[in-house]
């Protein structure tokens, strides 16, 4: 299986057939077009630079049409894209090409400014540009390509690397999950039997194409369906889906209640949605209920990492039935293992634990859909994928027809609206204070967006810091959705005999409902 190759099936087919939606750029493209381009860019990238089988691209952009193009034309010919995170500061931005060390790197016309930053810190051959008001680069590489087949073509797929998806850990340092087209496919499997995919769907993509997401995206046009481009935003969506007929898309919670609380909700015409997918962790019944409701259509959750795609879910029915009174503790649960996945709870030593509802233990995964592995970096693969399986670092219980509980996550890992948010990386950044002594940062649950990230901070004998001043000095090392929302100042910390800081006793002090003071 070729990833590259989805376009040019649609292009025989019906190339009339409309393949992408960009609403931020206000364009459209049909499959013929696009398979084109694609085609076209595969062979400038060969021809024009050079490159070979294996080769790095990397890619700073919103979504758009060109993300796509890149992301086809890379597969196409071997090439391993490398997609960027635009929230991330210019130091995480040049670890991350320090470690993929891309020959091409291709940006939008929007991060002009941190393209000029990075060209004079990173060794990258090959820079360019697309958009309006660009250099045009981009569209030139394309336009005087050739529009045939490129020859690599016939002899890539299945185990060939194809994208380095970047998520953090427990160093708080980025690691490049390395997918080939076969895992990459294989999550696509998945998603098709969880969403119950048909050819007539429209999909809106409403997460960046720098996360796993994209795969769904892909999934869908290798069915054939138009996929609408848009950067979030709960008015728009809903006039979006009203507009371009929308039957799925992925959101998460947050999204799901601020689109329903827009003003004159129920003035839109939704009647085209046939499922909603959220993930980002568990949705209350009374969002459920509210979510049901609201919009015309199914309900289904889906747990997964950018390590192993989808990997487990909570069906359309298992929603329709906790709401109708049927197991309604199933709404606490991230499901079941996907179709072509096996999940098991276990205990240190890999042993599968009671399916008794109370016994935790990490959640373990044997999938095509697994990652190949860690970008260049052995040692850490050989700890996350072993015999086969896949050690998620989350704990689970789940109980006897196999649904799965999330607990904790051995990681500290905070998920604050969908976006993971590693304590360490925070910790890092308030240290950067120097009235800051120690610092712990945890989740605390929040009604909007699951998890909100707070600090307890312990400052040097004699010193002061406000809240706000250590909320200013993370955000200038972080990306604006990982600063903590509020710090609490503290004398101690309380840790264990060994000296590790004890960041469950913390949650629980502060995951409590304040009294009301009369």
């Amino acid at each position: 299986m070729n990833i590259g190759l989805i376009p040019s099936k649609y292009a025989k087919l019906d190339p009339n057939r409309t393949a992408l939606i960009d609403i931020p750029n206000e364009r459209r493209i049909n499959f013929g077009e696009l398979d084109e381009r694609v085609r076209r860019l595969a062979n400038g990238l060969i021809n024009d630079f050079g490159l070979t089988k294996g080769d790095r691209v990397a890619v700073l952009s919103k979504n758009s049409i060109e993300y796509v193009e890149i992301y086809y034309a890379c597969a196409r010919v071997g090439l391993i894209i490398q997609p960027l995170n635009w929230r991330c500061s210019n130091p995480e931005l040049r670890r991350i090409l320090d470690d993929g060390k891309p020959s091409v790197f291709i940006s939008s016309e929007e991060f002009l400014g941190e393209c000029q930053e990075l060209q004079q810190q990173v060794d990258i051959r090959y820079w360019l540009t697309f958009g309006e008001n660009s250099d045009g680069s981009y569209e030139n590489l394309i336009g005087k390509a050739p529009k045939d087949e490129p020859p690599l073509s016939d002899s890539v797929g299945d185990n060939d690397p194809m994208v380095i998806l970047y998520t953090g850990g427990t160093t708080g340092e980025s690691k490049g999950a390395l997918h080939s087209h076969k895992s990459f496919y294989m999550g696509m499997v998945n998603q098709t039997v969880a969403e119950r995919i048909v050819p007539t769907d429209v999909y809106m993509l409403t997460g960046q194409m720098f996360h796993i997401p994209i795969g769904l995206a892909i999934n869908y046009m290798a069915h054939g369906c138009p996929v609408v481009l848009v950067n979030f935003e709960a008015k728009q969506a809903l006039e979006v889906i009203q507009q371009e007929r929308v039957s799925a898309f992925l959101g998460i919670t947050t999204m799901i209640n601020r689109m329903i609380a827009v003003e004159n909700f129920s003035s839109y015409d939704l009647s085209s949605l046939r499922n909603i997918q959220y993930g980002g962790g568990p949705m209350s019944m009374a969002v459920v209920k509210k979510a049901l409701n609201a919009y015309p259509c199914t309900l289904i959750q889906g747990y997964g990492q950018t390590e192993g795609m989808g990997m487990t879910f909570l069906s359309q029915e298992d929603h329709l039935n906790a709401v109708n009174g049927i197991h309604p503790e199933r709404l606490a649960s991230c499901g079941r293992e996907g179709h072509i996945t096996s999940v098991l709870v276990v205990d240190p030593q890999g042993n599968p634990l009671p399916r008794d509802g109370k016994s935790p233990g990490e959640i373990i995964v044997k999938s095509d859909a697994n990652m190949i592995g860690y970008w260049q970096r052995p040692d850490l693969t050989a700890k996350t994928i072993r015999n086969g399986w896949m050690w998620t670092g989350d704990i689970a219980t789940w109980d006897e027809e196999g649904y799965v509980y999330i607990v904790d996550r051995a990681k500290d890992m905070i998920i604050s609206g969908g976006e993971n948010i590693y304590s360490i990386q925070v910790e890092d950044a308030i240290y950067q204070h120097d009235a800051v002594l120690e610092a712990a940062v945890f989740g605390v649950p929040d009604d909007e967006w699951g998890e909100v990230v707070k600090a307890v901070v312990v400052l040097k004998p004699g010193r002061t810091a406000t809240e706000q001043e250590i909320i200013e000095t993370a955000k200038k090392h972080l990306a604006s959705y990982q600063k903590p929302r509020s710090v609490e100042f503290i004398d101690n910390l309380p840790k264990a005999p060994t000296g590790k800081i004890l960041k469950r006793d913390l949650r629980e002090q502060y995951s409590k409902p304040k009294e009301n003071k009369i």
